[in-house]
């Protein structure tokens, strides 16, 4: 029998409160200070946090019963398959699903490649760590991994998606050199630079995790590219993956992929655009990153960047003017940062959870999470959209079927080297290299 989520009217009724107060900040009080202000954007998380609570309360009538509680399995109905390389503590079957805690026989590994090739067909083994018994092993019964791909993409919706991405972000790159499309449709294609530069960036980021996947025989859709008529003409692109990945190197090497191949088209677009930008001189007033110039010592890697294209051009106070093609480089360099962030589903946080374990990786996520937080409230309020994003989207994310074996060496060096370069792109230039180096940073 079906049950419906039952919330009571006080709930309901403080959830209603709480969606309206933002808006009603935002648009019906005077002033802009507010917004502005660090104790607007804390309350208005506060209020966000005590939505999510509400959302999250579970039903009233959910209750443990002996329907919804696990069924304990006696040792006859254990199978052989897993009892070779499982010392059985506890087994568990909860609707189909069952559940083994104890340690392994074997290595992590090994213990994989054994039951995927002695359990039922179609059968999926997950090998995971349980800090009373050691190891815990699930068994999803057959059909599981079925019911995932049973909807083949359509590369029809890919491409028609993509047409729409280029003429969208065509649309905004004209639009942020003050060229209105409606008015002057034959000037439409100072918008290219701009618009095939970040799709080049972004396609290749996602085609970076799509042939890391491949490789590893995960099941995995071609990109889906997001237009948007206004702003920055897209909110990016992504894969889907369809089924789960066999181990954390696998979780490791298509998290990494992404970044990595994105970079790689990113700082070349930046630079080639740079030559094209323009230096202003100290009491210029900032109107945006088209349009007014930002600061070259706001990242240590952009000072570096504008360092080689500009010389000792670029001094002191100096702002850079981006051309379009610079701007997408820049834009990919953002998108970079905040993918490597490692939060819950982003590329860094399944990064996270394959250097150091689940466990760990959660503990990460969520100092990180938080720090994305207070950044945007104290340090840079354009953030906060980003962070608000982040934190409803970012979630769990399913572990690697095998989430015991640590990932080689090699690859946890990789690793540190690419949060390294996500510091590089986040961090300003010190107060002790930036009068060296004769920038001006923001934040000092």
């Amino acid at each position: 029998m079906s049950s419906h989520r039952h919330i009571p009217i006080a709930s309901r009724l403080t959830f209603i409160l709480l969606v309206s107060l933002p808006v009603v900040i935002i648009f019906l009080l005077p002033g802009g200070a507010l917004v502005s202000s660090a104790w607007f954007w804390i309350a208005l998380m506060f209020c966000f946090l005590l939505i999510w609570t509400i959302i999250g309360i579970p039903r009233d009538e959910e209750k443990d019963t002996a329907e919804t509680r696990p069924r304990m399995l006696h040792e006859d109905q254990q199978p052989e398959s897993v009892k070779a390389v499982m010392d059985i503590h506890v087994a568990t079957d909860h609707d189909g699903i069952q559940a083994f805690q104890g340690p392994l026989k074997l290595p992590a590994s090994a213990a994989f490649e054994s039951l995927s090739r002695t359990l039922e067909a179609g059968s999926i083994p997950l090998i995971q760590q349980d800090e009373k018994h050691g190891e815990a092993i699930i068994i999803l019964p057959a059909g599981a991994r079925e019911a995932d791909i049973a909807n083949p993409s359509r590369p029809v919706i890919h491409w028609l998606l993509f047409a729409l991405t280029i003429l969208t972000t065509t649309w905004a790159g004209a639009a942020h050199q003050g060229i209105n499309p409606l008015n002057e449709p034959e000037r439409l294609i100072a918008g290219l630079p701009y618009s095939l530069g970040l799709l080049a960036i972004l396609g290749v980021h996602e085609m970076g995790h799509y042939f890391a996947a491949r490789r590893h025989g995960i099941d995995v859709t071609p990109p889906f590219f997001i237009p948007v008529p206004f702003a920055l003409g897209t909110f990016g692109a992504f894969i889907k993956m369809r089924t789960p990945s066999q181990n954390r190197t696998a979780l490791f090497d298509v998290a990494v992929a992404g970044p990595l191949a994105g970079l790689a088209i990113a700082i070349p677009a930046l630079l080639v655009g740079l030559r094209t930008s323009t230096i202003l001189p100290p009491d210029t007033d900032s109107l945006g990153h088209m349009f007014g110039g930002t600061s070259a010592g706001s990242s240590l890697l952009f000072a570096l960047l504008a360092k080689l294209s500009f010389g000792d051009a670029l001094q002191s106070g100096h702002l850079v003017r981006l051309s379009p093609l610079a701007f997408a480089g820049w834009l990919g360099l953002l998108i970079t940062a905040l993918n490597l962030l490692p939060i819950g589903q982003l590329d860094g946080g399944h990064m996270a959870r394959a250097m150091f374990g689940t466990r760990t990786g959660m503990n990460v996520s969520r100092v990180a999470m938080w720090t994305l937080f207070m950044l945007a409230i104290f340090i840079w309020p354009g953030l906060m959209m980003w962070a608000f994003i982040v934190f409803f989207i970012a979630g769990r994310g399913a572990p690697p079927l095998n989430d015991v074996t640590p990932i080689p060496d090699g690859r946890r060096w990789l690793g540190y080297a690419t949060f390294a370069i996500l510091a590089a792109i986040v961090i300003p230039l010190p107060h002790a290299l930036w009068n060296a180096a004769g920038f001006h940073c923001p934040y000092l």
